[in-house]
């Protein structure tokens, strides 16, 4: 099966969420990163209520930081 341009634009259009592989419960936030311009975050609990979209060097920055390798 072949995915047409269309369709991968499409694809990245619609955020892929997914939670840490960390997480056991539902008690987390959600990430979509197949946007390469912007990174979506939100709460795991209540979906409904919005996203922060990030540049992907923020959220990088972010990542570092809380990993505790950069202060």
């Amino acid at each position: 099966m072949h995915t047409s341009i269309t369709e991968r634009e499409d694809m990245a259009d619609k955020p892929n969420w997914r939670t840490s592989s960390y997480t056991g419960t539902e008690n987390c936030v959600e990430v979509a990163d197949n946007d390469s311009a912007v990174i979506q975050v939100r709460d795991s609990k209540a979906k409904g209520r919005g996203t922060m979209k990030l540049q992907p060097a923020a959220w990088a920055e972010f990542v570092e930081f809380s990993k505790g390798t950069k202060l």
